[in-house]
């Protein structure tokens, strides 16, 4: 793992919440995207070399909708880049951790992505992410 490449925070009201976080950051947004896979819409902040990813559910079955149902809106996840994704999920569930998925897929931002489960690291969700060539 390289650096955290970004925090994602669950929010309601993706629109009312790049508002909030432009007013604190002092900048907008330089990405707004819709990964229609996921069932979320995003929003992503640059902060020196870490990013603030806002996600919204775009319907009920969405994780983000169940997370914030059970927890309200928050960090949801912490996300590392990592050089070879498929590598790292090899190495990380030879160690013991428990991956949700078992292929990375395509998430926001031109990422590789994959999670590890809360179970395995001590109740936070991690993301895996990997810069797509």
């Amino acid at each position: 793992m390289l650096k955290v490449e970004h925090i994602g925070i669950a929010v309601k009201n993706i629109n009312e919440s790049n508002e909030i976080f432009g007013k604190l950051f002092n900048r907008e947004p330089y990405k707004l995207e819709e990964v229609v896979s996921e069932n979320v819409k995003t929003s992503f902040f640059q902060m020196g070399e870490t990013k603030i990813e806002l996600l919204e559910a775009t319907n009920e079955e969405s994780a983000i909708a169940k997370f914030i149902d059970k927890k309200g809106e928050g960090i949801h996840h912490i996300a590392y880049e990592v050089v070879n994704i498929h590598e790292e999920m090899k190495r990380l569930e030879a160690e013991g951790f428990q991956l949700i998925n078992k292929e990375p897929k395509k998430g926001a931002d031109n990422k590789l992505v994959c999670f590890l489960h809360p179970k395995s690291t001590n109740g936070v969700l991690i993301e895996l992410c990997q810069e797509i060539a």
